[in-house]
C-alpha cells in the first residue's frame, strides 16, 4: 500500500501505517508469556486480591496498543503503549532475579 502524500511530497499523518503491527506483536510475543508465569505464580499463592491488578494494566497496554487506529499520526502512541505493557509485564521478573542475585552475592 502506497502511502498518501501531499503536493509537497510529504507523508500525510492521517495515511494508513503499513507496519502498524509490530510493535503490539513484539510486545505481545515477549510480555504475554511473563504474565502467564506471572498469572500461574499469583494464582497458585492466592494472592489475586493484592496483586490481581498488577496483571490487568499490561493486558489493558497491550488492548490499546493493537486497538489503535491504524495511522501513521497515532504510530508513537502505539510503541508507547506496546513498550509499556512490556515493561510493567517484566518488572516482576526481573526484580526477582535481581532480588536473587543480590542475596546470592
Amino acid at each position: 500500500m502506497e502511502p498518501i502524500t501531499n503536493p509537497t511530497g510529504a507523508t500525510r499523518l492521517d495515511a494508513p501505517h503499513p507496519t502498524w503491527w509490530k510493535a503490539p506483536l513484539i510486545a505481545s510475543l515477549l510480555g504475554l508469556p511473563l504474565l502467564w508465569l506471572e498469572y500461574g505464580l499469583i494464582r497458585s499463592h492466592g494472592a489475586m486480591d493484592q496483586f490481581g491488578g498488577w496483571i490487568h494494566v499490561p493486558l489493558a497496554l497491550l488492548t490499546v496498543a493493537w486497538a489503535l487506529p491504524h495511522r501513521r499520526s497515532l504510530r508513537t502512541l502505539r510503541v508507547v503503549a506496546a513498550c509499556a505493557a512490556l515493561a510493567v509485564a517484566a518488572f516482576p521478573v526481573v526484580f526477582l532475579l535481581l532480588a536473587a542475585a543480590l542475596l546470592a552475592a
